[in-house]
């Protein structure tokens, strides 16, 4: 029998056939690039990052957005306004030479890309394209429909979705990109499908296609749903896709199954034309299976990019025990050895950083030894972010058993959401009517990606309190949890997954409605985190050293990638691989 072992499978053994084409809305890409709301923006960014870094074939394309999402100003009653956040694409970017057009409303508008190279820690490149019709020749209200993330009316947006999957789809042609995998990040880009289709029949009538030319098209496309909300479906009128993409399209596309209950309906296009679909979390994908449940999707749980999201002293202590996490974030299981003084000076030092950028924005002066409570996300009424304040008097009660307590939240409401809106004015007055010396609450205006990092690293615990099962991952709690940081949250999203109950956090029960969950919430405080970080400094270094082990060995985009190239990209690949390793392994023996 032959000396030599087979190789364990990893990625970088085999090399993958072809290019996958990434597209999505927003990308978090640059902090000095407002082209991102949130969450999912900052999910595609971590994920961009990482594929960079793993040296996955990968190209992404999203719409340049060159007047931002907005800047947040809130006054003292935490009234939101919105100021437009311009910036200068060649300030970061390169333009490309090629035009491509499209088709809005019988209008023929031109559409140009700048380049964005983002390298990965071996120096691999994943170039983002940002579509952009700022264009001489373009009428002037063409010229903006790249200009605002997530604005105007529901026209405005299924506009700005043409450019994006068929004017991305046809900018890769033009670049001369031969993919073969296209990712569609949520519905937004889901017209690529049709732009396939149109290819694949030459320019031919849509009425021609057979079912193989179909098939050809799923055979190229995935699809990532990220929301159970079902606002969040972008969904669009008969009357506006037959004035929007013309009438031979939209009866191809109900043809096509494409409309439910008389709507255009992104996600059912996209589901209709995938060969691979999958949620963002175990839960979700339960959830997005009950709720189209004529399609198979899979689960893929969200991560978020360590290297980006960990704070400086974190990574300066994992650097000095643990060097191998900046290469697979899988050796973070590793922290679960590092001396517990070493975590908690670390996490001081991050802490001191956040109050330090408090008192900076604020005027006011936190104490780094009170127990610190941070609730940062888009405000959204699911998200409940008014739930802490459910019983005032309860909650000084806390206050004045931990010896103070303070309370950081931040977050954006769309311009559009008043409901949200009035949660921040909530919040804010609750902070300003506490009657408690103890009792500090700040509501930190204009949340994006510094703000955000500096929250997750700084405070002593993360709350989330959405109303299940509408939290379909969340990813903040996941930075949290890089940095050591425990949560306190509702059993939904990842959640489910992440919690060790006084391991890695503690869980928010169930209960009839919001005020029996802010009495489950109130509960462990005080029956749980107020005695344990008060009277047991070293279990509570010991909990966040677990978090970080645990939770941030796995709730990265790392391994996250790794999934996807294993069981969304190249899963013929990796059966064609296995097969290999078996036959190899087998004449050995």
């Amino acid at each position: 029998m032959s000396t030599n072992t087979t190789k364990p499978f990893s990625y970088e053994s085999f090399p993958p056939s072809g290019l996958v084409a990434y597209f999505s809305m927003e990308i978090a890409i640059n902090p000095g690039m407002p082209t991102y709301s949130g969450g999912l923006g900052v999910l595609a960014g971590d994920t961009l990052r990482s594929a960079a870094d793993l040296g996955v074939p990968l190209i992404a394309f999203t719409l340049l957005h060159r007047k931002g999402y907005f800047r947040q100003h809130l006054d003292e009653a935490g009234q939101q306004t919105e100021e437009v956040q311009a910036w200068n694409p060649a300030d970061f970017c390169t333009e490309e030479p090629a035009r491509i057009t499209v088709s809005v409303e019988d209008r023929t508008v031109t559409v140009r890309a700048w380049r964005y190279d983002l390298e990965g820690r071996s120096g691999h490149i994943v170039p983002i394209y940002l579509l952009d019709t700022d264009l001489d020749g373009n009428s002037g209200w063409d010229r903006g429909l790249t200009d605002h993330l997530y604005g105007g009316d529901t026209n405005y947006r299924l506009q700005q979705e043409i450019v994006l999957g068929m004017g991305g789809l046809r900018m890769a042609n033009a670049l001369g990109r031969h993919v073969n995998v296209y990712h569609m990040n949520e519905g937004h880009a889901a017209l690529l499908t049709l732009a396939l289709l149109e290819s694949q029949l030459g320019g031919g009538p849509l009425g021609a296609a057979t079912d193989s030319d179909l098939q050809v098209v799923r055979n190229k496309c995935v699809f990532t749903t990220h929301t159970p909300v079902p606002a969040g479906h972008d969904r669009f009128s008969t009357e506006q896709a037959y004035r929007i993409l013309g009438g031979e399209r939209t009866a191809r596309l109900q043809k096509f199954g494409a409309f439910h209950e008389g709507l255009l309906n992104m996600t059912m296009l996209a589901l209709r034309f995938c060969r691979y679909a999958n949620g963002v979390a175990m839960q979700h994908g339960k959830v997005s299976r009950e709720m189209f449940p004529e399609f198979p999707i899979d689960a893929i749980t969200n991560g978020v990019h360590a290297p980006t999201w960990l704070s400086d002293p974190v990574q300066h202590m994992l650097d000095a025990h643990i060097p191998a996490w900046r290469r697979d974030n899988l050796f973070l299981r590793n922290a679960i050895d590092i001396p517990v003084g070493e975590v908690l000076a670390a996490h001081a030092r991050a802490k001191d950083a956040l109050l330090a950028e408090v008192a900076a924005r604020t005027g006011l002066m936190l104490n780094p030894r009170v127990l610190t409570l941070g609730f940062a996300r888009r405000v959204a009424t699911y998200k409940r972010a008014n739930l802490l304040f459910t019983d005032p008097e309860r909650l000084v009660r806390i206050a004045e058993q931990a010896g103070g307590l303070q309370i950081l939240y931040a977050g954006k409401a769309h311009p559009q959401d008043e409901p949200g809106k009035a949660l921040i004015r909530e919040v804010v007055e609750r902070a300003h009517s506490t009657g408690s010396d103890l009792l500090k609450v700040v509501y930190l205006e204009n949340y994006a990606w510094d703000l955000g990092a500096a929250l997750t690293a700084g405070v002593d615990v993360w709350v989330n309190t959405p109303r299940r099962p509408y939290e379909a991952s969340g990813t903040s709690g996941m930075k949290a949890a890089l940095n050591g940081v425990p949560s306190l949250s509702i059993l939904d999203g990842w959640w489910i997954e992440g919690c060790i109950e006084g391991v890695t956090g503690w869980a928010i029960e169930d209960g009839a409605d919001d005020a029996a969950e802010a009495h489950n919430l109130y509960n462990k405080l005080e029956s749980a985190v107020v005695p344990l970080y008060l009277q047991a400094p070293e279990k509570w270094g010991q909990m966040m050293r677990t978090t970080l082990a645990f939770n941030g060995s796995y709730f990265n985009t790392n391994r996250m990638v790794k999934q996807y190239t294993r069981n969304a990209y190249y899963p013929i690949k990796l059966v064609e691989h296995a097969r290999v390793e078996e036959a190899a392994y087998a004449d050995q023996v």
